[in-house]
């Protein structure tokens, strides 16, 4: 039987047909019904009036529920809606891994100037020294600063001071305790600009990194082989294309060395369509954990020393030099007017060394990853089979 829908639109369609071919066309409407079609948009239309599921996030969403609601098929709320998952299910993956009764805080903060964010932080863990996740959905105007880092890598708005502006996006360090397991960044977001021609730009950026502080050639080859399955679901090219740019940017200029063993990069990303690109980014985030979490599984137990605790600080150092000098987030979210000071500097450390003119000995394994550093490597042999 036909469900009660589906036959007012029968119902609807029949009398839109001239009386001659009313068999012939009912019959197809027919068809149409019990093949599914006109079903499946009825789900469709259910789907979009649909309560948003509370649980599945740390904390209520900046933008209304009401506006989430209205325009579901928004870019701005798809984004939203992803990165509150992404945050959401990392969080508990990363909690899972921890002592039971550590857990994180988190900050539900709101901006003057439009938006707001979350910050969810876990301090002094047994597994998790400091792990930061946060998102933030922020609207206001630009400051001239912020036009000019953007024109500095191509964008044109045209004339003008400021331009009224969108972002959002998820992004999240884990500094482990233990120095077996390694650190993972990632940060995937979506901006929307109006020029002063009041036309709107929109595009993504993005990106997944890893960061050991001994290396282990396995784990390498796992992390780029998870980041490249997420890549050839849309395009074959994307991993070559974006893991050479991940090299590039994530370098120490002034120490010669990249800050890890690398992983996805891109940003300006505005093809092939905003909806194939959004599923890109879907899923590039969606592969953070299977690329990460096995990782904290296998080494949080390793053994370790004060040796290597040291170490671990002095790579982290270098972590907060690239942090602090190069990196385009911390200097977009520093130039933001209303930018909350302690959500951008949550990818720092708790604790970090520097020792003057410290050089690994030769042959010890800090120099077998000091190489590394010095020498991106082609972890699945794409380049060979070229």
């Amino acid at each position: 039987m036909f469900a009660e829908g589906s036959l007012k639109f029968l119902r609807y369609c029949a009398l839109l047909i001239p009386k001659r071919r009313d068999v012939k066309k009912m019959r197809y409407i027919s068809g149409l019904v019990a093949a599914g079609v006109v079903t499946v948009s009825i789900k469709q239309a259910s789907m979009k009036s649909a309560p948003i599921d509370f649980s599945q996030f740390m904390a209520e969403p900046i933008t209304s529920i009401d506006t989430l609601k209205n325009n579901s098929d928004d870019m701005k709320t798809k984004m939203e809606l992803l990165i509150m998952k992404i945050q959401r299910d990392f969080c508990k993956a990363l909690e899972a891994e921890e002592d039971p009764d550590t857990k994180f805080t988190v900050d539900r903060w709101t901006r003057k100037e439009g938006g707001g964010g979350i910050t969810c932080i876990l301090q002094d863990g047994l597994v998790f020294e400091k792990a930061g996740v946060n998102i933030s959905v922020v609207t206001g105007n630009l400051p001239p600063g912020a036009v000019q880092q953007m024109k500095s890598r191509g964008k044109e708005f045209g004339t003008g001071g400021s331009l009224p502006f969108f972002a959002a996006g998820v992004s999240s360090v884990i500094h482990p305790r233990n120095p077996m397991v390694p650190t993972i960044h990632f940060n995937y977001r979506y901006f929307e600009v109006v020029d002063s021609n009041g036309k709107k730009q929109w595009w993504f950026g993005g990106g997944t990194d890893l960061t050991p502080y001994y290396l282990n050639e396995e784990d390498s080859i796992h992390f780029h082989s998870t980041l490249k399955k997420a890549c050839d679901q849309h395009d074959s090219t994307y991993y070559s294309k974006f893991k050479k740019w991940c090299d590039d940017y994530f370098v120490i200029t002034h120490r010669g060395e990249r800050r890890g063993v690398g992983g996805i990069f891109f940003d300006d990303l505005d093809s092939p369509s905003q909806e194939k690109a959004f599923q890109f980014v879907s899923s590039c985030a969606h592969s953070v954990i299977p690329s990460y979490i096995p990782l904290v599984k296998k080494h949080k137990d390793d053994a370790y020393g004060y040796y290597e605790r040291e170490w671990q600080l002095l790579r982290r150092g270098r972590y907060v030099e690239f942090n602090l000098i190069y990196d385009r987030g911390t200097k977009f979210g520093l130039y933001t007017p209303g930018a909350r000071y302690e959500s951008i500097l949550m990818s720092l450390p708790l604790t970090a060394k520097w020792l003057y003119m410290h050089s690994p000995a030769k042959g010890s394994k800090e120099a077998e990853l000091m190489d590394v550093l010095k020498n991106p490597r082609d972890w699945l042999g794409i380049e060979k089979q070229r």
